[in-house]
């Protein structure tokens, strides 16, 4: 009798056996067995199954990094004074000059800028400088293994292997993020089992060793998510005096000449080039920061990363690489940040005060910003929905 003709249930019991081993590597060894079937079902071999996790524990710091994502946890100018560096302006700049014809090519093939798609390089790995030393099937392993946010990582991790199976690469080069992102520009498994492009037609789409695959692919996944060419990200705006921030919830839409007539202008007395787009308002360092108005691709880069300070980096370096300065406003640099730590307390206190959050997981995500916006209205203070140390001290206080 052949493997395949095996019932699953003896399938699974004869992959990993869990005798004369550790507790803790009997469990794992339970959670690949249980796995087993659901890869089978997706076309997975044997052969792939085993080799992939061939003597394989979990990994305890992928869990520890679970919170220290960069664009949550730090201040958003320090964020971005890395994100956006003058060293990485310079080598975006420098591929751009390098990748030109490539560019231009997935320009006519997907409508999106080369500039954008090498912000998202950039950004993402600093143009292949570091591209992550995690074993992504380890990884997601890991994170499966623990049930890190539901069945999201399982299916991660599922996914993982129809790559294996079908060849793309194998598991030793199948290196990224703690989370299991891969490749020059990062992507999670599951995007790239639908976005990823074979540029040279090779048949494989190589974003690990390939930079044009990697950057084909990159704007596909944003072609795909209804990136309109010819159109900016959004623009950094001043602000009339005595703003009322309310209107900066970042989900109130209105036509930039809208936006006009309630006396926010264009830096540097620029006009909007198409002043029937519509675009939110965005604060994302509150009254003492600049502010902007974001328009439709914005909302695309952040089908990339949700974080508003990724999308404001990509944004930004790829305004960067094709000549454009510095914003024109300052940042609040000289005020102490907000540890995660610090936003959980905050979230907590508010919604203590009837100011609801959403819950206490130490992310200003925008039912926190909601919140904060309710209370400062209520102290009679600029609603700007920005979290800070001022603010945690007032709430503190009440």
């Amino acid at each position: 009798m052949t493997w395949y003709r095996l019932s699953a249930s003896l399938v699974a019991a004869v992959l990993f056996t869990v005798a004369a081993v550790s507790p803790a590597a009997a469990d794992f060894n339970k959670f690949l067995n249980g796995l087993w079937p659901e890869a089978r079902a997706r076309g997975v071999s044997e052969t792939t199954f085993r080799e992939a996790f061939r003597g394989m524990t979990p990994d305890p710091k992928v869990m520890a990094q679970t919170r220290k994502q960069a664009e949550f946890v730090k201040p958003i100018w320090e964020y971005l004074s890395t994100a956006v560096s003058d060293n990485r302006v310079e080598k975006g700049r420098a591929n751009y000059s390098a990748y030109r014809q490539v560019l231009n090519r997935i320009e006519e093939r997907f409508g999106v800028e080369g500039q954008v798609v090498l912000a998202v390089w950039g950004m993402e790995t600093n143009y292949g400088g570091y591209m992550g030393k995690n074993n992504a099937i380890r990884a997601l392993a890991t994170l499966a293994y623990n049930g890190y946010r539901g069945n999201f990582f399982r299916n991660e991790l599922l996914n993982a292997l129809v790559i294996l199976e079908k060849g793309h690469t194998t598991a030793d080069r199948m290196e990224g993020s703690w989370a299991g992102a891969m490749g020059h520009t990062q992507f999670m498994p599951s995007s790239f089992m639908k976005y990823a492009a074979d540029y040279d037609g090779d048949g494989h789409a190589d974003i690990w060793g390939k930079v044009p695959d990697a950057l084909a692919s990159t704007a596909n996944y944003l072609h795909s998510f209804g990136w309109r060419p010819g159109e900016t990200w959004g623009y950094e705006v001043d602000l009339p005096a005595n703003f009322n921030y309310v209107m900066a919830d970042e989900k109130t839409e209105r036509s930039l000449a809208e936006w006009r007539k309630l006396g926010i202008t264009r830096t540097r007395g620029r006009e909007f080039p198409r002043p029937d787009d519509r675009a939110v308002l965005v604060v994302p360092a509150g009254a003492r920061g600049p502010a902007f108005l974001m328009l439709h691709n914005f909302k695309v880069i952040k089908r990339y990363n949700n974080a508003t300070a990724y999308a404001l980096g990509v944004g930004h370096l790829a305004d960067r690489i094709i000549g454009g300065g510095p914003f024109e406003k300052s940042w609040p640099v000289g005020e102490p940040g907000m540890s995660r730590k610090d936003t959980e307390e905050l979230q907590i206190l508010l919604t203590r005060r009837g100011f609801d959050t959403g819950g206490s997981d130490g992310k200003a995500g925008p039912k926190t910003r909601a919140a904060i916006r309710a209370f400062q209205s209520a102290a009679g203070i600029p609603a700007d929905g920005f979290p800070s140390q001022a603010l945690l001290q007032m709430v503190r206080g009440q």
